[in-house]
């Protein structure tokens, strides 16, 4: 049975944090192919680049990585009831592995059905420095145990997009910025505006 990554994210813009983590995913867990998965839409969040775009950023940063790929998916944004069953029907046959930051385990107990996703799908969360214990006690937690889960430690716990798009805005160096994406904003006049 192939196994078979899901990253969800904005990716507003990818960094290197978010390629360390689906490379260091795609070894602990044993993984075949991890796919990111763009969100359209993300009504908590601003500034956010068009969809198009941060697709083709993604692209051009997943190309150099045997193993990562890019889905794209008409939903505005991940939801246990509308995109699970389009990734089960998709990736038929196959284990899901989700992919998730530690801030998103914070709140996977508020997401609706969540325990649909838990009864079946594998989890792998990506810890920030400072939040083992945390994330430890939260996995504990949670309203159902998925058959596997593995936390991994981020190689870049400090690279973030907001710092990044600041520094893409100022024209200025920061951590985690792909000379890809650096390029790929500059000739689009991305996150120029406040």
């Amino acid at each position: 049975m192939k196994r078979i990554g899901i990253y969800s994210g904005t990716f507003n813009p990818i960094h290197a944090g978010h390629i360390s983590f689906a490379l260091q995913a795609l070894k602990e867990a044993k993984l075949d192919r991890i796919y990111l998965l763009p969100e359209r839409y993300r009504s908590n969040k601003k500034d956010v680049a068009h969809f198009g775009h941060r697709v083709a950023m993604i692209r051009q940063a997943i190309k150099p990585h045997q193993g990562l790929d890019i889905i794209e998916s008409h939903q505005v944004s991940f939801s246990v009831d509308k995109t699970l069953p389009l990734l089960r029907a998709q990736f038929i046959n196959c284990q899901l592995v989700f992919l998730l930051g530690s801030d998103h385990l914070k709140s996977i107990d508020r997401w609706p059905r969540v325990n649909n996703l838990l009864a079946t799908s594998e989890l792998v969360i990506g810890i920030r420095q400072g939040d083992q214990a945390q994330i430890k006690q939260l996995v504990d937690e949670l309203p159902l145990q998925p058959p596997a889960l593995f936390l991994v430690d981020s190689y870049a716990p400090a690279v973030s997009s907001t710092k990044i798009r600041q520094a893409l805005r100022g024209q200025q160096e920061t951590e985690g910025i792909l000379a890809s994406v650096r390029s790929y904003s500059n000739q689009n006049w991305l996150y120029i505006s406040l």
